[in-house]
């Protein structure tokens, strides 16, 4: 079976949404991120619509919140026809659990329980703020395989987390585990606010379980055509 990628849907509109949709082919073969700025704008009708096409979705609203308010919020999204969605680790194990409780207790009867992915340290975030504003004594690795342990622990599925941060991850924290990584680029000097990337084919050697990708398909002159060409090089 082959391993999902993600295109990550950034756009503010249905109009937007419905044109980049068209150029990614079969909704069954494609798989997508809604985050924040698409569900805020469209709500969860647009999900179930999405859903019921066939697109694998990977809802993505990073949920961070007291445990209750994350499990009532959790078992509302369960029935949205997601297949994987996200909470903060840094919430905490007690939180994660609840985020997973609730995915768990709101899954319709006959569907499968979504994938609780956590994320560790946001693919933006570099050493230096790490250091200077989260100050966290932990070199950027080792925080991120204690958060990984932690929400394993907890009942989560897998993390977000870098390509670059993979392979060792795997060796610490298990191979029965999701690792999702975005910050893929199709080359390595890409200048945004992405600190930790890497391309497609490293994300597939180092061990990613998933990859999301953005503006290298949805800013292309033909979005189907590179998203193709990024399934065949992961896989």
């Amino acid at each position: 079976m082959a391993k999902p990628v993600f295109v990550a849907l950034d756009v503010a509109s249905k109009e937007e949404l419905d044109n980049l949709l068209a150029q990614l082919g079969d909704p069954k073969e494609t798989s997508i991120k809604i985050g924040m700025e698409l569900f805020y704008h469209l709500g969860g009708e647009i999900v179930v619509d999405l859903a019921k096409k066939g697109y694998n979705i990977f809802l993505d609203l990073k949920m961070h919140d007291i445990p209750n308010t994350v499990y009532n919020g959790a078992k509302q999204i369960a029935s949205l026809g997601i297949k994987y969605t996200t909470v903060h680790a840094l919430g905490g194990s007690e939180m994660i659990y609840a985020a997973k409780t609730g995915l768990v207790a709101g899954t319709p009867i006959g569907q499968p329980v979504p994938k609780l992915l956590a994320v560790t340290e946001l693919t933006s975030i570099s050493d230096e703020i790490l250091k200077n504003e989260q100050h966290c004594d932990l070199p950027m690795n080792e925080q991120v395989i204690s958060l990984a342990k932690m929400a394993k622990k907890a009942g989560a599925d897998g993390v977000i987390c870098s390509p670059l941060e993979v392979k060792t991850l795997h060796e610490k924290v298990g191979d029965n585990f999701l690792y999702v990584t975005p910050g893929i680029r199709l080359q390595q000097n890409t200048d945004d606010d992405q600190s930790r990337i890497a391309t497609p084919a490293q994300a597939k050697i180092w061990g990613s379980s998933a990859i999301v990708v953005g503006r290298p398909i949805t800013q292309a002159e033909d979005p189907q055509a590179v998203y193709d060409m990024i399934k065949k090089e992961f896989n």
